[in-house]
């Protein structure tokens, strides 16, 4: 049984280069919240850090770590694994921590489907446009055509399980989507309520596919 004094289980996802990760490494510098560290099997990019960013395995050690049931969820995206540690994420959530998640809407949907006793909170990050989604995503890999054709052919899938989530909000300005985000998960965990436009959102994401 979940405590009053357990942390809640905070999820952010996004079509890729909406700028969730950012988003995440912001949160965590609030006290009390920590990032779950997934585990991957992709290839650490630039700047990126083995146990800071991720935990970089490889695919059979990724294959161990499911069959010891040891992942809260675990999905493939772009042809590479990632997963949550079940233990590291439990244990967080014990001391009192609120653990936020960096995944996709596959991961958001296995942890869900568990029905943790533990608050969740579970937010979707959108992008203001296509055309700056292409934008974030050329500069992050620098201009290679290839894998920005391959993410944007994602995005039409991904965009659509914004339905899925609590709460929606569109990162058009870094900090003034960061304090919406701060205000959403202030409200759920005092237990007080907060709406969002659905019919805004739907709107918006029609203009994304269109």
């Amino acid at each position: 049984m979940s405590s009053e004094n357990d942390g809640a289980i905070i999820i952010l996802s996004s079509p890729s280069g909406a700028g969730k990760t950012t988003l995440v490494k912001k949160l965590s510098s609030i006290e009390n919240f920590e990032i779950s560290i997934s585990y991957t099997t992709r290839i650490p990019r630039l700047n990126e850090v083995n146990g800071k960013d991720y935990y970089f395995v490889n695919t059979n050690d990724f294959n161990d770590l499911i069959k010891k049931n040891e992942l809260l969820e675990y999905a493939e995206v772009f042809s590479n694994f990632y997963g949550s540690s079940k233990k590291k994420v439990i244990d967080n959530l014990k001391l009192g921590k609120n653990v936020i998640f960096d995944i996709d809407w596959q991961g958001t949907k296995q942890i869900k489907e568990k029905k943790l006793n533990f608050k969740l909170i579970s937010i979707f990050i959108l992008p203001p446009s296509k055309k700056t989604l292409i934008n974030r995503l050329s500069e992050r890999e620098n201009n290679n055509e290839n894998v920005i054709n391959e993410r944007m052919k994602k995005f039409e899938t991904d965009v659509k399980h914004w339905v899925d989530y609590d709460f929606v909000v569109i990162n058009d300005e870094l900090e003034t989507c960061f304090n919406e985000l701060k205000n959403i998960i202030t409200k759920i965990l005092n237990n007080q309520l907060f709406k969002i436009d659905n019919k805004k959102i739907q709107n918006h994401v029609e203009n994304l596919l269109s």
